[in-house]
């Protein structure tokens, strides 16, 4: 048994839902987490048009107010926005094939730079300093960031995350006998996810 987190590191409501993927950690430590990158935004060198750019700026106080999220609102004014993710959600695949295991460690460091610390995820410079903040050499994290394999292996997650019917990020399946239980779709609190997937896991029992 295996659960799918299906995700964009630069979602912000995959930053509110944090707390619940550690507490899923705490509650089942001996459940295997796949994260599957969801991919919201292409590459693009554009800068975010000022529209988006408040209608993101008010998600982020929705949320907050909402789950208690803490964002550093700072970002909008320090940094020059892009709607640019696909570049994070490569930079996960990365990190996790020259260091297996730290998918989950390169997501919550492009997270914590992104909302706490007003840095820019879209930007490469960016994401080589927090491969290399979390032990994986720069040169080769640089190398595959931008390759054409890694940018066909995000495209294999997208595809995942399709046929998993996902309809909203975050998304949690558990994988069990080659099917795929639906338990979120979207922010869910640690409470209510934690109970489907105990239900999920007595039933297998």
């Amino acid at each position: 048994m295996q659960l799918l987190y299906v995700m964009d590191p630069m979602c912000s409501w995959c930053w509110a839902f944090s707390p619940t993927i550690q507490a899923i950690k705490e509650h089942f430590p001996t459940l295997t987490i796949q994260y599957v990158m969801g991919g919201l935004a292409a590459d693009s060198d554009a800068t975010m048009p000022l529209e988006q750019q408040s209608a993101i700026h008010s998600i982020w106080h929705q949320i907050e107010a909402k789950t208690g999220t803490q964002f550093n609102y700072d970002f909008w004014t320090h940094c020059t926005p892009r709607r640019s993710t696909w570049r994070a959600c490569r930079a996960i695949i990365v990190a996790e094939q020259l260091q297996p295991g730290s998918a989950s460690t390169m997501a919550q460091a492009i997270q914590q730079a992104y909302y706490l610390e007003a840095k820019n995820p879209s930007d490469r410079s960016t994401l080589i300093t927090l491969a290399a903040s979390i032990g994986i050499d720069s040169t080769e994290f640089s190398i595959l960031l931008d390759v054409k394999d890694t940018h066909q292996q995000l495209k294999n997650h997208m595809m995942i995350s399709q046929q998993l019917d996902v309809s909203g990020f975050p998304a949690l399946r558990v994988a069990k006998d080659q099917q795929a239980i639906r338990i979120s779709d979207g922010y869910c609190s640690s409470e209510e996810v934690i109970k489907r997937l105990q239900g999920v896991i007595e039933q297998a029992e």
